[in-house]
């Protein structure tokens, strides 16, 4: 039985904050005719320390294969600013479209303590490649 592809897992720690970072190609939503490229990432935050947080905002870098950078900064994530108690975690899926066929992201989710302190949690940075691309280490 046929698994499908590994995908590639992203994780980055600030504090006890862990955050996770998986991307998958969208081939049907995808025309590279058109220089139309997307990409769906699945984030997952988890919560490992003593104290409940409240992500308030994002911060996206977003870098394509001619290292053009849009910065996307805004409340929350895909509508909604979740609370993490102590051994929660939060899921989401949303979608990064592109004019080329690779490109990466990275950014960060701010983050406030029950006691008010602010904080930056590290998005770590993920690769958008398609699965036919070759991968090469420089």
């Amino acid at each position: 039985m046929s698994r499908g592809p590994p995908r590639d897992v992203y994780v980055a720690r600030t504090r006890d904050i862990v955050v996770r970072a998986q991307p998958v190609y969208q081939a049907a939503q995808s025309d590279p005719s058109r220089n139309q490229f997307t990409w769906s990432y699945t984030m997952e935050i988890e919560n490992h320390g003593a104290e409940t947080v409240q992500l308030v905002s994002r911060h996206w870098i977003i870098t394509d294969a001619q290292n053009r950078v849009e910065e996307v900064k805004g409340p929350g994530v895909v509508g909604e600013q979740p609370t993490l108690k102590p051994r929660e975690a939060y899921r989401y899926t949303s979608a990064c479209p592109l004019t080329t066929s690779s490109g990466a992201m990275r950014g960060s989710y701010q983050m406030v303590t029950e006691g008010g302190e602010i904080f930056e949690a590290e998005i770590p940075e993920f690769s958008l490649h398609r699965p036919e691309a070759v991968k090469r280490m420089n």
